[in-house]
This record gives C-alpha cells, sequence and structure tokens, in this order.
C-alpha cells in the first residue's frame, strides 16, 4: 500500500509541476496520436521584407479616379518612390493575407478616402474598402516592429473627420480631387517644401508623358480598363522613363 501511495503521490506532484509550466512534454509525447499537445500549431509566417522605397497605393478603383490615379503612380515615381496597390495580387485565397503582407513589406502608404459616399448603383452602398485597408495601415504601424508611416487624402475639407472620427488629430492632405491638388500633397506629404523635386510643374510633366501613353498601353495589353496587373506596371515604368534624369 505504501508504493501506491507514493506512485499516487508522484504523479500528483508531476500533474501539478505540469500544469504550473514546470514540465513540458517531450517531442516524441507531443507527436504521439491522440495526445492533447500533439495537435499542430500554426507556423507564424516570417514578415515580409521591408522595402523603405515603396508606398501601398489605396485607392478607389473606378473609371472616374482615373486621372488621380495616374496622378499618384506618376507622382510617387517622380520623387523616388515606388508604388505598390492590390491590384497586383492574384486572384485565390488568402487574399485578405496578401494584403497585409503588402502594407507590412512597404515603408508608407497612401490611404485615399475620396470614395465614402454613396455609389450609384443599386443598391447604394459607400466604399468600404479604402477605410478598412486604411486599418490595416494603422495596426500595422502600431504593432509591428518595422516603421510604417501612412497618410490620409481626401477631396474635401472636415470630411474626414465627419466620415471617420477616431483619425481626430490627424491632418488629412486635401487634394480637391485635381491632379495638381495629388502632386501638391504628395510633396507636402513626402519632400521638405523646399526640394527640387517637389515642384509641381515638374511633377505635371511626368503626368503628361504618362497620359499621353495610356492609351497605347491599353491597346498592347487588351486592358479594358487601367486597374489590372500589368498596366499598372506597365504605367509605373513609364513614369520611371518620363522622370528627369537631373531627379533621379
Amino acid at each position: 500500500m505504501a508504493s501506491v501511495r507514493r506512485i499516487k503521490s508522484s504523479w500528483l506532484v508531476f500533474l501539478t509541476k505540469r500544469r504550473h509550466g514546470g514540465l513540458l512534454p517531450t517531442p516524441q509525447c507531443s507527436r504521439r496520436k491522440g495526445h492533447p499537445e500533439g495537435r499542430q500549431r500554426a507556423v507564424r509566417a516570417k514578415p515580409p521584407e521591408l522595402q523603405n522605397k515603396t508606398v501601398f497605393l489605396n485607392i478607389p478603383y473606378d473609371r472616374r479616379f482615373g486621372r488621380l490615379y495616374l496622378a499618384y503612380i506618376s507622382g510617387l515615381i517622380h520623387i523616388g518612390l515606388s508604388p505598390r496597390a492590390t491590384i497586383e495580387i492574384p486572384g485565390g485565397q488568402n487574399r485578405l493575407d496578401k494584403i497585409l503582407d503588402l502594407i507590412r513589406g512597404c515603408r508608407h502608404s497612401i490611404n485615399d478616402l475620396s470614395r465614402v459616399q454613396l455609389d450609384r448603383t443599386p443598391p447604394q452602398t459607400p466604399r468600404f474598402n479604402m477605410p478598412f485597408e486604411l486599418g490595416l495601415a494603422v495596426a500595422s504601424a502600431k504593432l509591428n516592429s518595422s516603421p510604417h508611416d501612412w497618410f490620409v487624402f481626401e477631396t474635401m475639407k472636415r470630411r474626414a473627420s465627419k466620415s471617420l472620427s477616431d483619425l481626430s488629430g490627424s491632418d488629412p492632405h486635401i487634394h480637391q480631387g485635381t491632379v495638381e491638388g495629388v502632386m501638391r500633397e504628395l510633396g507636402n506629404a513626402f519632400e521638405p517644401p523646399e526640394h527640387e523635386r517637389n515642384s509641381v510643374t515638374k511633377m505635371m510633366k511626368t503626368y503628361t508623358e504618362v497620359s499621353r501613353r495610356v492609351k497605347r498601353i491599353k491597346s498592347e495589353t487588351g486592358a479594358k480598363s487601367l486597374f489590372e496587373a500589368r498596366v499598372f506596371r506597365l504605367l509605373c515604368t513609364t513614369a520611371v522613363k518620363a522622370r528627369p534624369l537631373s531627379l533621379i
């Protein structure tokens, strides 16, 4: 009987220590079929490598936004940055994970909230993609070890504080829905005002050259829209070639 009591006592000590983290199961025990610790744990994916010159472009993909879309691409590349966008992501599963990885791999993000109003297609709804991806960018800046600067761009003054009151204290860049306004606010966000590359006039020259090539790019790719992955890459390439050599 004494030996039985000793065995029971030993098991109680073992279970108590295990419960409080004193003992860990061996790898062989963990892999044993049916063991509670034998379930495979999810392996955290390696964080994407941060690219310091990249900017995640969070914008509405619609035809009426086309000119501003070209302005963002042209302006960012003109001042030496590289735009990235969700249209580069192929379809399929885990799209949200890929979007988050894309944001985490960018040093900056531009989040344009110009389309918070109801659209015209029934049923009329607001566009939630941009605020949602802005939330991902803010969370990335707060929770990840890699730095991430996010900027809010808007068409109207004071609308962002009404549509998204949690942004109180963050001043959006108001471009007023114009190409020149986008160029001005890109310069304000990324470069000192006195910087040579900050000239709206020079940035507009890059934009003009990119715009002039749009029809040819769409014809060569057979694209029906500007918002396609191959078109996006060719627009970026065109902007790089159009950028004045003296500013590179």
